[in-house]
């Protein structure tokens, strides 16, 4: 399992290119309360456990349970997710006001900030936890590799090989009619906008024909000759896609005045 050095360096490096990308919208606040939560965050229960072993008995027993119901990508969330993000928001004021953390725009998080930061966090830390715990062999990377096919050669199907090119087609070709060029008045982030709703297109069909083929097909069939498509996917969006982009929701708002501080 990663230690703390992958899970800060991790959480860091991509805070830090939010907030280069977004000229400071992502914050070094943004990017504190993430890193923290991305080892720290999931990792308390373990921390509990340990605390609680000081004291045996009944202690012991309790600290175990609370740290496997906290180290979960949801549950974590479910569970401190409120009393953290009320937490955090007052210590990111805290900051701000005694000049110890610096932010541009100088405005501090608000909790619905501070529980998308704590929700990124979380899900990033199991980003790396299901990759490299158990020696390979949790039960979130077993199934991605179950999606694969591993009975012998895997045979190569005309319907799969028309199916996954026109996507692939589809995916290149329409990403390049979209960033036509264009009279200059067009606006570059609707274009963005309309390659990411492109991109969510084409993984929709991707994952359905991958389904259809895994799990409703009898006997099965490989999707994609032998890769494990469907769980890459899956994981990609749930673990990587998805944090950075309650991240981007996190960030403070073009235009935002700030908080007054004092002299």
């Amino acid at each position: 399992m990663p230690g703390p050095g992958p899970h800060l360096m991790y959480a860091m490096g991509s805070g830090l290119a939010l907030t280069t990308l977004t000229n400071g919208r992502f914050s070094p606040h943004h990017t504190l309360i993430y890193t923290v939560n991305a080892f720290f965050g999931p990792d308390i229960g373990s921390f509990t456990e340990w605390l609680a072993s000081l004291v045996g008995g009944f202690g012991f027993d309790f600290g175990s349970e609370l740290a496997d119901a906290i180290h979960h990508p949801f549950y974590y969330v479910i569970i401190l997710g409120l009393p953290l993000c009320i937490l955090y928001s007052w210590l990111s004021r805290i900051f701000l006001l005694n000049r110890v953390l610096d932010s541009f725009p100088p405005v501090p998080l608000t909790k619905l900030q501070c529980i998308l930061l704590v929700s990124a966090g979380s899900l990033s830390h199991f980003f790396l936890d299901h990759l490299f715990e158990e020696n390979g062999h949790s039960g979130t990377y077993t199934w991605i590799l179950s999606t694969g096919w591993w009975e012998g050669r895997a045979p190569i199907n005309p319907d799969a090989v028309v199916v996954v090119g026109l996507l692939c087609i589809g995916l290149i070709g329409g990403f390049i009619y979209i960033n036509r060029v264009k009279p200059p008045k067009s606006v570059n982030k609707h274009s963005s906008n309309e390659s990411f709703q492109l991109i969510i297109i084409i993984a929709s069909l991707y994952c359905l024909w991958c389904t259809s083929q895994v799990y409703l097909v009898n006997p099965r069939r490989p999707a994609v000759g032998e890769e494990a498509d469907l769980g890459v996917l899956v994981f990609l969006a749930t673990y990587l896609f998805f944090p950075h982009f309650l991240c981007i929701l996190s960030m403070h708002p073009r235009g935002h005045e700030g908080l007054l501080l004092p002299k």
